[in-house]
């Protein structure tokens, strides 16, 4: 299945993030509106952090909202490199989601129980509203790298060697990430190379994502 992408540009990282901010808004409107919850996941990097910051200040009805994460180092709760506490920290700790619908990858018990715990909770999800992902200088999305062989039919898969410490990782697979209602990636920084590898369908993590809505990417480069 080939990706349905749109490309928008942004000037400056804080245009980039009221964008991204503003689409999760309108996005957790409707799906309130057609099904009484809003199941987002969440990116880590830069700009979606930046985009996290700006919804804990914004007045909304936080009780339908149910939190994933794309994917969790395997470090303890409490490390400052965790996905989980920079979203906290700048966004969730802030506002009044009820914590039972923050659904945390436990990686700190290692790369294959924690996938093996989190691929209950996405199954029980059944799919999101709203999937954010970045992408890394190399083309990778979430914890899928270049090179890394998945089985395809997973919900989640435990990673080893990944090119960037920690070597282990907790990742929702590409399938898992596809099952949404809308996906969106937040891209910002020196990503030209991995750009060109994807604008010319190049076999990278980020082409493996192809959701029936199709794909928007938010640039900022």
């Amino acid at each position: 299945m080939t990706q349905n992408i749109n490309w928008k540009a942004y000037d400056s990282i804080e245009l980039l993030a009221e964008a991204a901010c503003q689409r999760v808004l309108d996005a957790a409107q409707k799906a309130i509106a057609a099904n009484g919850a809003f199941k987002l996941v969440l990116a880590g990097g830069t700009a979606p952090v930046t985009a996290y910051q700006l919804l804990a200040t914004k007045q909304v009805d936080w009780s339908k909202w149910h939190i994933y994460y794309g994917d969790e180092r395997c470090l303890p709760v409490d490390d400052s490199e965790r996905n989980s506490l920079v979203a906290e920290q700048k966004w969730l700790d802030l506002v009044a989601i009820p914590k039972a619908q923050i659904h945390r990858i436990a990686a700190e018990l290692g790369a294959e129980a924690g996938a093996e715990q989190y691929a209950k909770v996405v199954a029980e999800a059944a799919g999101f509203d709203l999937v954010l992902l970045g992408m890394g200088e190399d083309g990778h999305t979430a914890s899928l790298f270049p090179g890394h062989i998945h089985n395809v039919d997973e919900l989640t898969h435990a990673v080893h060697n990944s090119p960037k410490p920690p070597a282990d990782r907790v990742t929702i697979s590409a399938k898992a990430l596809s099952n949404t209602a809308e996906l969106i990636f937040i891209v910002s920084g020196d990503k030209q190379d991995a750009l060109e590898a994807w604008k010319s369908k190049q076999d990278i993590p980020v082409t493996q994502l192809c959701p029936e809505s199709g794909v928007d990417v938010l640039l900022c480069v």
